[in-house]
């Protein structure tokens, strides 16, 4: 079912696209907003990591009210980060043999990561749920991404802006969420995600907060948790990590 159109508000610095999304919804604003800024002097990512966020990439939140029941939201993620990758693909020469999803969000570029995803839910005072979803895109900079290498959109051979990356995302992110139905979709959205995602069928290892787990990577369920097989053949669920092939 075919959502309103989006709305779009273009600032210059902020502390955080997120945290402009939240303070509006907190202030009433009824969602399907766009929040895109030119710089954060405060971006996040995963687990309270700082995303270091100068100009040149595309820094873009998207507001949300009550997208979907509460036992669809658990797919949400795998849409947002297909319509993401599509967003990417648009402008990057051979897309299709280079750019990956690696679970859980992560976007990478020949292994490289080039953007992230961060989604925050909070319940308002009228009893709502107000949704916001994080993209961090390296277009014209690749910041130190942590844990593993990074890259961006400029040194991968496009000359995309920041303007036209964010014109692809709109557009991917209405078709993607319409699919995902607030959560009817679902069986389409994860055969979606697993037809762009890095290593289907390969050894990787999972790093948890108290220890390490390795196996195979075996897809995901219908909650976005990645598939283990595991040494003796079981498969376990695991919920969040860091992944890590080979």
């Amino acid at each position: 079912m075919k959502g309103p159109e989006f709305r779009h508000i273009e600032l210059g610095d902020v502390s955080s696209t997120n945290v402009e999304c939240m303070e509006r919804a907190r202030a009433g604003d009824p969602g399907r907003l766009w929040i895109t800024a030119s710089r954060q002097t405060g971006g996040r990512g995963r687990r309270g990591r700082t995303w270091v966020s100068e100009p040149g990439n595309l820094y873009a939140s998207l507001l949300l009210i009550d997208p979907a029941p509460w036992d669809g939201m658990a797919s949400l993620p795998l849409a947002v980060t297909i319509a993401v990758h599509d967003a990417v693909a648009a402008v990057l020469p051979d897309a299709p043999e280079r750019l990956r999803i690696k679970w859980p969000n992560d976007l990478l570029i020949g292994g490289a990561k080039t953007a992230g995803i961060l989604i925050e839910a909070e319940g308002l005072e009228n009893g709502r749920r107000a949704v916001v979803i994080g993209c961090g895109i390296n277009i014209a900079h690749k910041p130190e991404a942590g844990l593993y290498p990074a890259t961006c959109l400029a040194q991968e051979g496009s000359s995309a802006t920041p303007q036209m990356v964010f014109a692809h995302l709109v557009g991917s992110m209405q078709r993607v969420l319409d699919a995902w139905d607030q959560g009817r979709g679902l069986a389409a959205i994860r055969d979606a995600w697993i037809e762009r995602a890095l290593g289907f069928g390969a050894p990787v290892t999972v790093n948890l907060p108290d220890r390490q787990i390795h196996g195979l990577f075996d897809g995901i369920d219908g909650d976005g948790r990645l598939v283990l097989v595991l040494p003796d053949g079981r498969k376990q669920m695991i919920a969040s990590g860091d992944v890590f092939f080979g």
